[in-house]
């Protein structure tokens, strides 16, 4: 637990056998969607299984919510979401606090902090990165818009974006999204190209990407009419690339979690074309901060 704006935060670690040896350790941050909790995310993202591998520190905190780890959010900006957001929760300082603390309990690398998140979670990597960026060594959204009503980074940061255009939750060209199962809340989405350009820009990337690859769905498998293209904006003058997966005929879950067929009718279809945890650490790894 954590002691943060006069709330009790709390999150999770996943300690690979790596930190026995004693050496600096990057650190992932993975952020949950609107709604969930560090529990869920834990259990579903598949981080865990990269950090052992890979030798990661892999954090799982929770947003805040009217009930303990029930229905959490993050602030992400204007118009997401729900609790956070009203409250004007401190989040991007929560997850800076999270980190000193966990560096004062392990060897830390504090070089390679990254952020990573879905949906809400992805709109909050974003503004992580936004306000600060000199703290954080990349990013990767998934299933998330950019939702900041300012957008001026201290530093240029390595973004890695993943999304369907036919999510149907959150909206790829922006608009009011469906109301949620639970409260009935709508976000009002912005098109996540706006985020992606001003990434573009604010790293001094080429306008136009280059198709680095693509992948389309076998037929008879559960990824069927499915497709999956890489897009890369670089070289930057900055040095920090801008990616994106864009994927189609896929829906809001966690690209390489397959979804119950229930909650598949909520969120759209799931896709193992590629795989969010691995595609995300594939991309951070070599990044860190100057």
């Amino acid at each position: 637990m954590l002691s943060h704006q006069g709330r009790s935060r709390y999150y999770l670690v996943h300690v690979p056998p790596q930190a026995a040896a004693g050496t600096p350790l990057p650190v992932l941050l993975a952020l949950h969607g609107g709604g969930g909790n560090a529990e869920q995310f834990k259990a579903e993202s598949g981080f865990d299984d990269v950090g052992t591998r890979e030798g990661v520190l892999v954090v799982h905190p929770g947003g805040s919510g009217m009930l303990p780890r029930t229905l959490l959010t993050w602030n992400a900006g204007t118009d997401c979401c729900g609790f956070a957001l009203d409250q004007e929760v401190d989040d991007v300082g929560f997850l800076l606090a999270l980190v000193e603390e966990l560096a004062a309990r392990t060897s830390v690398d504090l070089k390679r902090v990254y952020v990573a998140g879905h949906s809400n979670g992805g709109m909050m990597a974003y503004r992580a990165a936004a306000e600060a960026g000199d703290r954080i060594a990349a990013i990767v959204p998934v299933g998330g818009a950019m939702m900041l009503g300012s957008f001026d980074p201290p530093s240029a940061v390595p973004v890695l974006h993943i999304h369907s255009v036919d999510d149907p939750r959150a909206l790829y060209d922006g608009g009011l999204g469906p109301p949620f199962p639970v409260g009935g809340g709508q976000v009002l989405h912005r098109p996540v190209m706006e985020g992606i350009t001003a990434w573009i820009e604010r790293n001094g990337c080429p306008t136009f990407p280059e198709i680095v690859e693509e992948r389309v769905g076998a037929s008879g498998t559960l990824n069927a009419g499915q497709r999956a293209r890489l897009l890369r904006w670089s070289p930057c003058d900055s040095g920090a690339p801008v990616l994106h997966w864009r994927m189609e005929g896929v829906g809001h879950g966690w690209p390489g979690r397959v979804a119950p067929p229930a909650r598949e009718r909520i969120i759209g279809p799931s896709t193992t074309l590629i795989s969010a945890a691995e595609e995300a650490w594939a991309f951070v790894r070599d990044h860190r901060l100057p």
